[in-house]
């Protein structure tokens, strides 16, 4: 396992030696949603919870690690730990009770030279993740596949900040050059309106009834039902003007 020089370490356990080892490939960041120091954030993992990042950074920009960086952390859903081995990176950091105010300059700083030593140590690349088994820098909600919950993690105003700034930031320090403010868009070929409509990954609703079975929607299938309880809303509407009237 690798630990990083520049955090203070504060090692959990059991989890730091009993899960199973990753090779790093992929470097994420979240919000905690909460204004947290690295400690809390140490003592939160350890006393309150199964799930762990791999680093934790306050406000104050003071960082702690809690698992070597090449043994699984369970922050990121199915980027912990893939079939082949690969796995991510997690930093949660310090935010507000709605995950909707700028990380501190402190902060910014912290995940820039974090991001640095992942990169040399181990070999991530400097670009941003362009799908969610791609190697690179990214953030939590980037992909739904490391976002089962569809929530904004780190929020809007730190993505923004994300790709301004600190992904820009470690590209900069990293390979000494000064990167353009945004990365180089991928050539991939965008998805049509009907794929991104018949992408079944939406998280299915709380109440369904297959929930357990078809935990995932595609976004075409909520438009279907919406149209389909409207239909018996309007229905049910008419039958009861009908009776009204008949008893008037």
């Amino acid at each position: 396992m690798a630990w990083y020089p520049g955090a203070t370490k504060m090692e959990l356990q059991p989890e730091s030696d009993q899960q199973p080892a990753i090779r790093p490939t992929q470097f994420l960041v979240h919000s905690i949603v909460g204004p947290w120091t690295a400690r809390r954030t140490y003592e939160y993992w350890r006393d309150s919870t199964n799930l762990e990042s791999h680093f934790g950074i306050g406000y104050a920009g003071d960082i702690a690690q809690y698992i070597g960086t090449e043994t699984r952390a369970d922050a990121n859903a199915s980027a912990n730990r893939r079939p082949d081995g690969t796995g991510a990176i997690s930093v949660e950091t310090a935010s507000n009770l709605t995950a909707t105010d700028p990380w501190t300059d402190k902060q910014v700083e912290e995940l820039i030279k974090a991001g640095v030593w992942v990169h040399h140590q181990h070999g991530i690349p400097l670009r941003l993740c362009r799908t969610a088994d791609d190697p690179g820098y990214g953030w939590h909600a980037m992909h739904a596949a490391w976002n089962p919950d569809a929530h904004s993690c780190p929020g809007p105003a730190r993505i923004k900040q994300f790709r301004e700034v600190v992904f820009p930031g470690i590209v900069a320090r990293a390979s000494g050059k000064t990167p353009a403010p945004n990365p180089t868009p991928s050539k991939e070929k965008p998805m049509s309106y009907r794929e991104m409509w018949e992408q079944d990954i939406a998280p299915a609703p709380s109440k369904s009834p297959t929930l357990k079975t078809n935990p995932t929607w595609k976004p075409i299938s909520f438009l279907r039902e919406i149209y389909d309880l409207a239909l018996e809303t309007r229905n049910l509407v008419r039958e009861i003007r009908a009776a009204q009237k008949k008893g008037a």
